[in-house]
């Protein structure tokens, strides 16, 4: 029981770190109808400013200021480069943001290195968050914080780290806040007319440019805010926009381009699909024998059949975008035609 609630647990986690990135990608998709090349360089942005800021300051004056200045760059690029190619159409766009994340991956290696750099958590975050304990006699408990080593020689003890946990309460907050300002807000009201009648508000008197701006501005903020928080959790170095790039394009397009809720579910359940995936670390022949399945010698030797879960578990995310893409090209939640 421990097991499976600490593997829902981190692929819950890892899912909300994905909502953290995909929601602003997500936000400068259905504002603008960008699909932003760069968004993962700018959570890796994040990470290293929300570094040299922390080791300054302090990680809370690091984890409000390097999203703020992730946002004024991305900003500044909509305002002086993206928009001079978005009459152009969409192929331009996507190779200015390709483009853009060359250039931010060479300047985080000139600047800060290509090794890792060492981003602790603060005092408050380091250590788990509860332990789960499941004792031969008492059965399941939890506790808050660290438990004893005298307890865990006697039962058996699964920590849950803080960062995780709060890197899920940011999350939820995000979600919260997105969601009451697109939809409670005149700012919000504003965002929405703009990106489905922008004569419209225009006439009205808004600054529809300047309105893409700050949107494409506050998704790059918010892929800043998921860098620092997952910089401090798993590693900052200048791979980090590699290995979350590609896995949020698959949440937007199998949550629904444009759809903040559909990036919500599609991120939950690809980060607790692989998470369970490399828990389960059994192959496709140990699976078939539980089930029952007599398999051939032929079969038995096969190679493909011998893969483990968690060897396949890095592209069960693209399998699951092939069947999206084929039994509901619109995506879970997605309601837009494009």
């Amino acid at each position: 029981m421990e097991f499976f609630t600490i593997s829902m647990l981190n692929g819950l986690s890892y899912g909300l770190l994905l909502f953290m990135l995909s929601s602003g990608l997500t936000l400068i998709f259905s504002m603008m109808g960008v699909l932003n090349f760069a968004h993962a360089s700018f959570y890796m942005l994040g990470a290293y400013l929300g570094y040299s800021i922390a080791g300054l300051f302090g990680f809370w004056t690091g984890l409000v200021i390097a999203p703020f200045l992730v946002g004024a760059l991305g900003a500044a690029f909509e305002r002086l480069a993206l928009r001079k190619v978005h009459k152009f159409g969409h192929v331009p766009e996507l190779l200015i943001t390709f483009g853009l994340s060359y250039i931010i991956l060479e300047l985080v290696q000139l600047v800060w290195g290509r090794a890792a750099v060492d981003f602790p958590p603060p005092a408050v975050l380091q250590g788990p968050m509860f332990t789960l304990i499941n004792h031969p006699v008492q059965g399941i408990g939890l506790l808050w914080g660290a438990a004893a080593p005298d307890l865990c020689r006697l039962a058996a003890c699964s920590p849950f780290p803080a960062t995780r946990g709060f890197m899920m309460l940011v999350a939820v907050l995000m979600l919260l806040a997105l969601w009451l300002m697109l939809t409670r807000t005149r700012v919000g009201l504003v965002i929405q007319a703009a990106l489905e009648h922008p004569e419209m508000v225009e006439a009205l008197g808004h600054n529809v440019p300047r309105v893409f701006m700050l949107v494409f501005g506050a998704g790059a903020a918010l892929a800043g805010l998921a860098g620092v928080i997952g910089g401090t959790t798993f590693v900052t170095e200048p791979a980090m926009a590699a290995t979350v790039g590609s896995i949020i394009f698959v949440v937007v397009v199998v949550g629904g381009l444009g759809s903040l809720s559909g990036a919500f579910l599609a991120s939950v359940l690809i980060g607790v699909i692989q998470t369970f995936a490399v828990a389960f670390d059994y192959s496709l022949i140990t699976l078939a024998q539980q089930l029952g399945v007599e398999l051939s010698s032929e079969l038995k030797n096969n190679s493909v059949i011998k893969l483990t879960l968690s060897q396949i578990a890095p592209i069960l995310p693209y399998l699951f975008l092939v069947l999206i893409l084929i039994l509901r090209p619109k995506g879970l939640l997605g309601s837009r035609d494009e």
